[in-house]
């Protein structure tokens, strides 16, 4: 009887790997997602049906994540991140161009392989720093940085601004937890503002338009401005309360674009108002609290910087989408998480979010 009981224990272990808090916080606001979506996309049919088909492949892959323990997850770390970056190689020399972006590879099926270095970036920065915790120095720091800008620069190159960004903060947020002084984080936030000059005429013609139009978008109101100012429109329209479900006239009236991807956040704003958007923001702030949480509790420093680092890509998805929709940072396509339409960027988020519950759920099992 003991045995059996021991048995029937490990069975629930393996199947219960879900951390409930962070389950039901990611459950409330795909469901939010849900009904925005449907608001948003009323004039494309299935996309509904279709971001339910992501959510469940989100939550399998979340669960196959939460089911590897984080030792496991570290010996795959150098093979993951060496299949990445030549996948982005790959791209440079034969990648399909789409809107004159060179960022995917037609392998039987369309992939966007930068997706995957969110992950498999800070996955490998948490490998070398768990390899080298006993004798880190300040060369460990600079072979980080090397790691983490060999896919950040394929990735700019393609160009994707948006995915890059994503990139350095969940890689610079390893680097960071690892141990990065203060006076060198400042350091380099001084260099960067003193190289602007430098990198400004490097960028990109759209990238200095993405700028120069979030300081004012007014000065092309029906070109490079139309998406900031509609979208600005939409979420001051919505008030207090919104004008309800079903009712945000900037997106039923086509003024809003993007509405079901990138900008969704603008119709959730119009319909549901400043109290909509104050429960959002809290689920994304309880979200992030749980990730840290987890993190600092985590059992190894491996653990721990994975652990970070995917809490980090939460707050800069959800930072900068809702900032580039309310006009305080420039457009770079970063969707909204956990509720924008798409399943590559479920995917990735579904996948973090099991990173965070194997490492919760192995810290029980030490503890046990």
């Amino acid at each position: 009887m003991q045995n059996k009981g021991l048995n029937w224990r490990k069975i629930r272990s393996h199947i219960m790997v879900f951390d409930a808090s962070l389950a039901i916080i990611i459950f409330l606001i795909m469901a939010i997602g849900i009904v925005t979506l449907y608001s948003a996309g009323i004039n494309f049919p299935g996309r509904v049906e279709d971001q339910l088909r992501n959510i469940l492949i989100s939550f399998i892959v979340m669960w196959v994540m939460a089911s590897i323990p984080p030792q496991t997850l570290m010996r795959f770390a150098i093979p993951i991140y060496t299949f990445g970056v030549a996948l982005l190689i790959a791209v440079a020399v034969f990648g399909m161009v789409k809107k004159g972006a060179r960022r995917w590879l037609n392998v039987g099926v369309t992939i966007q392989p930068s997706e995957m270095m969110k992950i498999a970036t800070p996955l490998m920065l948490a490998w070398y720093f768990q390899k080298r915790e006993s004798t880190l120095g300040w060369r460990d720091f600079i072979v980080a940085a090397v790691i983490l800008f060999i896919p950040v620069g394929l990735i700019a190159r393609q160009p994707d601004l948006g995915t890059a960004l994503l990139v350095v903060a969940a890689g610079f947020s390893v680097i960071f937890l690892a141990g990065l002084s203060w006076r060198v984080l400042i350091g380099l936030v001084l260099a960067v503002a003193l190289s602007i000059p430098i990198i400004w005429p490097m960028l990109h013609g759209y990238q200095r338009d993405r700028v120069m139009t979030m300081i004012d978008p007014t000065t092309d109101p029906l070109g490079k401005g139309f998406h900031i100012i509609q979208s600005t429109i939409a979420v001051g329209s919505g008030g207090i309360t919104g004008k309800g479900w079903l009712k945000g006239t900037q997106t039923h009236l086509e003024f809003v674009p993007e509405h079901t991807t990138d900008f969704i956040f603008a119709v959730y704003s119009e319909e549901f108002g400043f109290i909509g958007n104050s429960i959002l923001v809290l689920l994304y702030l309880l979200l992030i609290i749980r990730g840290l949480m987890i993190a600092a509790n985590a059992p190894t420093l491996f653990a721990r910087l994975m652990a970070g680092s995917v809490t980090m890509i939460f707050f800069t998805y959800a930072f900068v989408n809702m900032g580039m929709v309310s006009g305080i940072v420039p457009v770079v396509g970063v969707p909204l998480p956990f509720m924008s339409y798409g399943g590559t960027a479920l995917l990735t988020l579904g996948m973090g979010a099991g990173i965070l519950m194997s490492v919760q759920r192995n810290r029980k099992l030490v503890q046990t």
